[in-house]
């Protein structure tokens, strides 16, 4: 019962609370209690771990909530970024139109998120995915501009087909199962009573990558990230890029380590196409986002490269590789949600979008910049920080996996990514503190302060520190979990 209630409680106390009649002050109050009993209800089923099947159409086809490690380390990512989110909201969107709409569908999508990391199966994980598709949608599309209805429909329709290709995946695991298709270790498929169709289930299991890693932004299907991202409001992009394109990573674990197991595809054309594309991926979004000046925009591209990080350490098929991934999912969600908060308030307060408009910027935000500078060196991969664990992990994963080629070419490519994106982030923060003075000799301007209310500081300083404690505990936080 306690996860249906997990589940439940953000969705409905986030519409009930939008469709009351309240001033704009007491209604964030009853936002703030909704979502800290919701971050309560999630901490006790981390801790008790209650499972439970609402629905049971057939023996095998059954909706079940079933927490495991994996969904509570998950869970407790979506926790923490959903709640700084949500209180930085409370004072970006007193600009915007509405409000109360778009906190009914971020409560509404932390419930469907929820749902994601505490399924027993893959169709509940595939209708809960769903369902988190259909309740971002609306946050993206918010200020109804031209280009932000235009940016929701590529985002649905990306969703949607490559849900779909990730459906075609479920269908025919459940066709040769023969048995429970609960989440296990090392999958539930008996590979002897599949003999003379696993190369009908490798291209299957293949579709299925390739369609839930749409949602986390994998090539051929990331063009729906730069669409998306520059024309959602800060916090909705923040959800999006750190924690809601997790949800095609952690699909992704659930079809290849959960369902089908390693053993059917390691070693064949399935492994080395999959690693091919995430190192394309990553070299492709980290050369966009060093060439693109639209701050959102160039953020979206990283997150493109970024999350393909993750996706090319479970393509190792290696523990090592998993565990290094995990890291990175959790380091990058605090990273890169704090970076997409950061460009929110250069967008709110001076009505900055462009990198050309950040130079000295640090001297008018140094706390919004120190917390952009922490997390632009985690994803760059300086230590102690998250990206360096994370990465060090992936590439020694690489380095052992005796996946030939890719043993060397894996770090090679995420060198050359750490490179381009210290390109990209780096020349920010040294412009933005040190702008130097006009070549006629002129004293150096003035800089008028214009720093965000605490509302807007403290949940980037919250994630920035996150960063930090992922990086010098990351390790010890899987243990923790038992991943």
């Amino acid at each position: 019962m306690l996860p249906c209630i997990a589940i439940l409680f953000p969705v409905l106390s986030g519409i009930l609370i939008s469709v009351m009649k309240k001033e704009e002050k007491m209604r964030n109050r009853l936002y703030a209690a909704a979502l800290l009993l919701s971050d309560l209800l999630c901490v006790l089923e981390i801790r008790f771990r209650q499972s439970a099947t609402p629905i049971a159409f057939t023996g095998t086809l059954k909706i079940t909530f079933a927490p495991d490690s994996l969904g509570c380390y998950c869970l407790t990512a979506v926790m923490v970024l959903y709640t700084a989110v949500t209180f930085y909201a409370f004072e970006y969107m007193k600009k915007e139109e509405r409000p109360s709409v778009f906190f009914a569908f971020l409560f509404i999508s932390y419930g469907a998120f929820a749902g994601v990391c505490l399924s027993g199966n893959l169709v509940t994980l595939y209708l809960c995915f769903e369902m988190l598709t259909l309740t971002t949608v609306p946050l993206v599309l918010h200020e109804l501009t031209k280009e932000a209805v235009a940016g929701g429909l590529k985002y649905l329709f990306y969703s949607v087909a490559g849900a779909l290709m990730g459906l075609l995946a479920v269908f025919f695991l459940y066709q040769y199962a023969g048995g429970d298709t609960s989440f296990v270790k090392g999958g539930f498929l008996d590979l002897s009573g599949i003999a003379g169709h696993e190369n009908l289930l490798r291209g299957v299991i293949f579709a299925g990558i390739i369609g839930f890693g749409t949602k986390a932004g994998m090539y051929p299907m990331h063009g729906w990230l730069p669409a998306a991202h520059p024309v959602a409001p800060a916090p909705a992009s923040s959800l999006l890029s750190g924690i809601v394109a997790k949800a095609g990573v952690l699909a992704v674990i659930r079809l290849v380590y959960y369902s089908a197991g390693t053993e059917l595809l390691a070693g064949t054309w399935v492994q080395y196409t999959w690693m091919t594309l995430c190192l394309l991926t990553i070299f492709m979004g980290s050369m966009m986002a060093f060439r693109e000046k639209v701050i959102k925009k160039r953020l979206a591209y990283s997150t493109i490269s970024q999350i393909s990080y993750i996706l090319f350490g479970l393509s190792l098929m290696t523990e090592r590789g998993v565990r290094g991934g995990l890291i990175h999912l959790m380091g990058h969600a605090a990273s890169k949600g704090c970076l997409f908060l950061a460009a929110g308030v250069f967008i709110y307060q001076l009505g900055i979008h462009d990198v050309s408009g950040l130079k000295g910027i640090g001297k008018r935000m140094p706390v919004t910049m120190w917390c952009f500078t922490i997390v632009s060196l985690s994803l760059v991969g300086i230590p102690p920080l998250a990206g360096f664990l994370s990465k060090w992990e992936i590439a020694s994963a690489a380095v052992g996996s005796g996946a030939g080629v890719f043993a060397i070419l894996g770090p090679v490519v995420l060198l050359i990514s750490a490179l381009l994106t210290g390109g990209y982030l780096l020349t920010i923060v040294v412009e933005a503190f040190f702008p130097g003075r006009e070549e006629n000799g002129a004293a150096e301007p003035v800089y008028e302060k214009a720093e965000p209310p605490a509302l807007m500081t403290v949940p980037m300083i919250v994630l920035a520190a996150a960063s930090l404690v992922v990086g010098t505990a990351g390790l010890t936080l899987l243990n923790l979990y038992g991943l």
